[in-house]
């Protein structure tokens, strides 16, 4: 969902970053790695909701499910959830301010790309009056008929 916008993917991480970072703090969490892989896999896993995934070749669900196992199986490892839900949280704050609030009536985008993101990032407009010369267009390149 992020291609060609990269400066959107790069605000993402610093969303994420900053607000898992804030909210660590509170909660005395400061190894944020594996919340951050949560965070991912949920948004992916919102955007993605007809997808099925195979987890460890036992079991199959649909997207939407995998960061709920991933949960399940760090708790079965003996690890803290506390991180887990914490990337999930802050996933679903992304997920919802991203793509399902500006969709409500009277919703509106309230995360918006700095545009030094998007100037430093992102691949700059093509013009629709531009002709590239020759040897920049498709298709097949004939050497000049010989004589």
């Amino acid at each position: 969902s992020f291609r060609g916008r990269t400066a959107d993917f790069v605000f993402m991480f610093l969303f994420g970053g900053v607000l898992m970072t804030l909210l660590g703090f509170l909660g005395s969490l400061f190894f944020l790695g594996q919340a951050l892989m949560a965070m991912l896999v949920y948004v992916w896993s919102r955007r993605s909701p007809r997808v099925r995934v195979n987890f460890f070749g036992l079991f199959t669900f649909q997207a939407p499910f995998l960061p709920w196992a991933l949960m399940g199986f760090s708790l079965l490892l003996g690890n803290s959830i506390l991180v887990d839900l914490l990337g999930i949280a802050v996933g679903h704050i992304y997920y919802f301010l991203e793509d399902v609030f500006p969709n409500q009536p009277g919703g509106k985008r309230l995360l918006l790309t700095p545009g030094f993101l998007k100037l430093l990032l992102d691949a700059p407009a093509e013009d629709p009056n531009y002709l590239p010369l020759p040897e920049e267009q498709p298709g097949p390149h004939l050497p000049p008929p010989q004589q």
